[in-house]
């Protein structure tokens, strides 16, 4: 089958398949996958315009819901927490789209950006990995498994899950969404696989309760993601550039992650944190590396 904007020919069988894998095991983490599945394009399947930044968010906007609406159907969205992140980063994803239509669009520059936010957050998961006082085991059937008491104000964010109470400052997740949603805006991920770490190692939250607010904040972000780059694509901004998603190819991926998104919110309560991040800060360090040593 051939993909014209991407300009490569490829058994249509092949981007649901891997778009569900990948997914699998990044969606317990609060993460599409997007992150991964663009090295996959730009390095196997040689995509490299800018245009495959927008086809990573289509990705997003066609695979995350099936995920979302599994953390709903359990009690495990946190709603305060997702319209936090949508606020900050919305504009942080514009501004993003145009630094990589303006100054990133040579694929050589753009793998070492990329090598570049994939290596701080493998470093970011080993770090949190490797510290002594270990999170408490979370119950796997449970009525405290589900978000409950939450409280969000001008000042902070409560909420209560798995019997512990959790408090977190109001602004300084809206300014960490806006720098997370530049850089996701560049990368084409809607910034959940940067701000999810975060979230967990910096302000110390549990990976089960960061999971859906980070998925439901990359699939808005996204959203709009798609449509600023369809709308740049129709202006004279970047006349020689192919900018607008391969719709095709990006349904085909998001049809294999809505498959594996919702699996991996199925099994992430069955699965401890801890196997998580390490299944993703080693796929994450060995992509990183690859991509700035080799670039």
């Amino acid at each position: 089958m051939y993909f014209p904007v991407a300009d490569i020919e490829l058994s249509p069988f092949i981007p649901p398949l891997v778009a569900c894998a990948i997914s699998f095991f990044t969606s317990m983490a609060g993460v599409s996958g997007a992150f991964l599945l663009l090295p996959f394009q730009v390095s196997i399947l040689g995509f490299t315009s800018p245009a495959v930044s927008s086809t990573n968010h289509l990705f997003n906007v066609v695979a995350i819901p099936g995920g979302i609406y599994r953390f709903i159907k359990e009690g495990r969205m946190l709603w305060p927490l997702t319209w936090l992140v949508v606020i900050g980063t919305l504009p942080g994803v514009i501004a993003g789209v145009l630094i990589r239509i303006l100054y990133l669009p040579s694929p050589e520059s753009f793998k070492i950006f990329v090598g570049l936010v994939l290596l701080y957050i493998g470093i970011r998961l080993c770090l949190d990995l490797i510290r002594k006082n270990a999170p408490p085991k979370t119950p796997q059937t449970s009525k405290h498994f589900q978000i409950s008491d939450t409280h969000l104000d001008i000042h902070s964010l409560q909420y209560t899950f798995n019997g512990n109470s959790y408090r977190i400052n109001t602004l300084a997740v809206i300014c960490l969404s806006l720098i997370v949603g530049l850089i996701g805006g560049i990368y084409g991920i809607g910034g959940g696989a940067i701000i999810a770490p975060f979230f967990v190692t910096i302000f110390k939250l549990p990976v089960h309760t960061v999971a859906g607010a980070s998925l439901m904040g990359t699939f808005i972000t996204s959203f709009i993601g798609v449509l600023f780059f369809q709308i740049l694509s129709l202006s004279s901004l970047a006349p020689d550039q192919i900018i607008a998603p391969d719709y095709m190819l990006g349904i085909l991926f998001g049809l294999g992650g809505v498959v594996g998104i919702y699996l991996g919110a199925m099994t992430q309560r069955y699965l401890p944190a801890n196997v998580i991040k390490t299944i993703l800060a080693t796929i994450i360090l060995f992509t990183s590396a690859k991509y700035i040593l080799f670039s």
